[in-house]
């Protein structure tokens, strides 16, 4: 029966600690895609060839691509740790105050971009591309916002924790 928690338990711990990675993978593509898009494309075809639509289109796909390839890493991470790396890590990202406030931000501005792209732009791309690229610029814009209020001196609070002891 305890074998049979354990497994659970470790399991739950893996999951979350893949759903994390899957979102900050999503974060960092969606804000890296859009420069490293936009120099491809006006170093390769020219200005003719950067539409919105295309520009939508490479900002979703770069932040699922993100998602796919952090929970990949993270998953393949996880098998090869033992009981207590993956507890320790779980319980430390749960406590992370800065993380959690970036990865509010961005939640923040993926939900107010998918809704204001498509209302800005609205005959200029699919609705598809609109909709998911939106919040692919919006996540980006969350994740800058959240750094300039840190540089600027609003930095998330700090929160004490003690020393996590795992039974082993």
């Amino acid at each position: 029966m305890a074998a049979q928690s354990d497994a659970l338990a470790r399991s739950a711990d893996v999951e979350v600690l893949v759903r994390r990675s899957m979102t900050k993978g999503y974060e960092l593509l969606s804000l890296l895609t859009p420069p490293a898009y936009t120099a491809f494309v006006l170093a390769r075809k020219g200005r003719g060839h950067l539409t919105v639509n295309r520009f939508l289109r490479a900002n979703w796909i770069g932040g699922a691509a993100g998602c796919v390839g952090g929970g990949a890493f993270e998953y393949v991470r996880s098998v090869y740790a033992d009981e207590v790396t993956i507890r320790r890590r779980r319980l430390l990202d749960a406590y992370d105050a800065p993380s959690l406030r970036a990865d509010d931000h961005a939640t923040i501005g993926a939900l107010l971009f998918a809704v204001l792209t498509p209302a800005v732009l609205w005959k200029r791309a699919s609705t598809a591309n609109l909709i998911l690229g939106g919040a692919g610029i919006g996540t980006a814009s969350g994740l800058v916002t959240h750094h300039a209020r840190t540089l600027t001196g609003d930095p998330a609070p700090k929160i004490q924790i003690t020393e996590i002891r795992v039974p082993s």
